[in-house]
């Protein structure tokens, strides 16, 4: 016996599915046991079943491992869900009645009343509403969200923000990589050369939510937003991996640019504090240069869990004006997921 935690993956054939078997692959804390998918994939020998997209090959435990249906008689009690939102709500509901952790990656219960929207360094405590949730779904099981692949970057950048300086109001445009809109994504034919200027499924309104409820206070059995307000543009442009973000902000405490840059290179939370094993060292890095943070020189800073930020500067409409990049499928998908799995096991989540 490995003394590891056995998990499963839930859509384990796409391409969120994917990173999470590559990050999971030697995880000192989970044993990848279980692989499920759809129905057209399931009896399949997962070699079969998956047209794999990885850099890494697919790890030889695995390529002989029989998916299974996405039902709850899988052989663990946690499992992570890359599942697409169009079928990930009923599924995830599904297991967590039949007593499983469900840690996701996909959209359905991520604005739930009672269901944490978790990004460890930012709102660890939010996870004490798995035990309201749990109580008022007769659950003994339990659901947690990861938010949105564009969130999470911003929120890593503001949270440390607000907490210095306060924050009123901001206006952020994403410029988000094609494999957030997983595969194959947008035609060749319609990005290159191109920005499209939407982005469907309700983009902007997550960018213009999630935020408030990851950053807001618990407040019993419920989570009180935070008032301020996001006026959020959402592009696709023509990157592969690695979303970024020019945010304006306005502040409740005037600050100067290295005031900001202070914080944010000093910023440290709970997941540093416990040397979870996904943890990047620097949850945000500042750089000084003046055209950085790049995509492609700067997404897989902290093995892909940093998020990167530079030409922190002073806005002429609000008062701070920065751009902050994140991996998008690293920290902004599997990797956050398994990183929540590993604060739920400290706090005693998993058990």
């Amino acid at each position: 016996m490995s003394g590891k935690i056995p998990v499963g993956v839930l859509g384990a054939t796409g391409a969120v599915g994917q990173k999470f078997v590559t990050l999971l692959e030697d995880h000192p804390w989970f044993e990848l046991v279980e692989l499920a998918a759809s129905d057209r994939s399931a009896g399949k020998s997962y070699e079969e079943a998956t047209t794999w997209r990885q850099y890494k090959p697919i790890p030889e435990s695995l390529q002989h491992k029989t998916v299974k249906p996405c039902e709850p008689a899988l052989d663990c009690r946690v499992v992570f869900s890359g599942l697409d939102a169009s079928v990930a709500g009923e599924i995830e509901e599904n297991f967590a009645r039949a007593g499983y952790i469900v840690v996701s990656n996909s959209r359905n219960h991520r604005m739930d009343d009672d269901v944490p929207l978790l990004i460890p360094e930012v709102n660890p405590e939010h996870l004490e509403l798995i035990k309201i949730q749990r109580a008022r779904r007769g659950w003994s099981g339990a659901i947690v969200t990861n938010p949105n692949c564009s969130t999470i970057g911003l929120v890593m950048a503001l949270a440390p923000i607000d907490r210095a300086f306060g924050v009123k109001r901001l206006i952020v445009t994403t410029m988000q990589a094609l494999s957030g809109a997983g595969y194959p994504g947008p035609s060749a034919i319609d990005m290159l050369g191109n920005v499209i200027p939407h982005i469907g499924g309700t983009e902007e309104e997550k960018v213009e939510t999630e935020p408030r409820k990851i950053m807001g206070a618990l407040d019993g059995d419920h989570i009180r937003f935070s008032d301020f307000v996001i006026s959020a543009h959402t592009n696709r442009v023509f990157v592969e991996d690695g979303h970024m973000e020019c945010v304006s902000v306005e502040l409740e405490k005037k600050a100067t640019p290295d005031e900001v840059a202070g914080v944010l290179a000093e910023f440290k939370s709970v997941p540093q504090e416990l040397n979870l094993p996904s943890a990047p060292a620097r949850p945000v890095i500042v750089t000084a240069e003046r055209d950085r943070p790049q995509p492609r020189l700067d997404r897989d800073a902290g093995n892909g869990m940093s998020a990167v930020v530079g030409r922190i500067r002073e806005c002429p409409v609000f008062d701070i004006r920065f751009v902050v990049l994140s991996h998008n499928t690293i920290r902004g998908a599997a990797g956050a997921a398994i990183l929540n799995a590993e604060l739920m096991k400290t706090q005693g989540f998993l058990g």
